[in-house]
């Protein structure tokens, strides 16, 4: 098990619903899998994921549609 945490930029597209991305992505490997999970990345600009640790931040200055 490697060390480094893996880092994904995303854009504004790539958000789902009110900000969410899912983990795992689909560029992920499939023996990697592990239960989806949404990932809130528009709060704070960063979300990381429980079960595997990648890090998905808003790719800088990326400004989201929808204000909530």
């Amino acid at each position: 098990m490697s060390d480094k945490q893996a880092v994904v930029e995303v854009t504004a597209k790539d958000l789902q619903g009110h900000g969410a991305v899912f983990c795992p992505n689909p560029k992920m490997p499939l023996w990697s899998g592990h239960p989806k999970v949404f990932i809130d990345v528009a709060s704070t600009g960063e979300g990381k994921c429980p079960y595997c640790g990648t890090v998905y931040k808003l790719k800088a200055g990326e400004i989201l549609s929808h204000a909530h």
